[in-house]
């Protein structure tokens, strides 16, 4: 049977939080479709894992929510010359242990990165290393989320990802569009995965 989500809290970078006056989030679209759901968003731009773990975590697992969004990783790659995955891994897997411990009862669920340098006008060698950080941290991401049964939501791997789109115009943050279509994709997976109570996105009846 089908339960309702009380809480919903989404923690991460800007891939989540949005640019400022965005229109629409992949979280709103989520929180929408999660009948009376009270719902917050911590992400925060710019963020790294660090500032995800050290910051945003202790203060959503304060909530004491039933849904959790935990999407980082982006800036980590964008911020060194030389990511590293593996540290990712320990820190995203420490995460996803406190909130098991924390919050016994929260579903959870992450994303996958699109190829941030898809779309952005880079040197060659900037975007070669952006576009293998970018796969080295997802399939960290992939690895982590399967070894502790979370929900890993492919928007790397999607046909979607491909089309300009659903890009904003700096070609790295998702559209409006962009932001709609990946909320109506987790609203589905969320459904199929989890035992809550969802209600079809806009996108998803349009």
């Amino acid at each position: 049977m089908s339960q309702r989500v009380g809480k919903y809290v989404a923690i991460g970078d800007s891939f989540t939080c949005g640019l400022e006056g965005d229109e629409v989030r992949w979280a709103d679209e989520v929180a929408g479709a999660l009948p009376g759901a009270e719902y917050v968003n911590l992400a925060v731009v710019g963020a790294t894992s660090e500032v995800v773990e050290e910051q945003q975590l202790p203060e959503a697992l304060e909530r004491e929510p039933d849904l959790v969004s935990l999407v980082c990783g982006a800036n980590d790659v964008l911020e060194t010359v030389r990511p590293d995955p593996g540290l990712y891994a320990g820190r995203l897997s420490r995460m996803l242990e406190r909130i098991r411990t924390e919050a016994p009862g929260a579903h959870v669920f992450t994303i996958t990165y699109p190829d941030l340098s898809r779309f952005v006008d880079l040197r060659p060698r900037t975007q070669a290393r952006v576009a293998r950080g970018t796969r080295l941290y997802n399939a960290a991401m992939r690895s982590v989320a399967q070894r502790n049964g979370v929900l890993c939501v492919e928007a790397a791997e999607h046909p979607e990802a491909e089309e300009r789109e659903n890009f904003a115009s700096d070609g790295f943050h998702a559209s409006p569009e962009g932001h709609r279509r990946l909320g109506a994709n987790i609203v589905r997976q969320l459904g199929e995965r989890f035992p809550i109570e969802t209600s079809p996105t806009k996108e998803a009846t349009a």
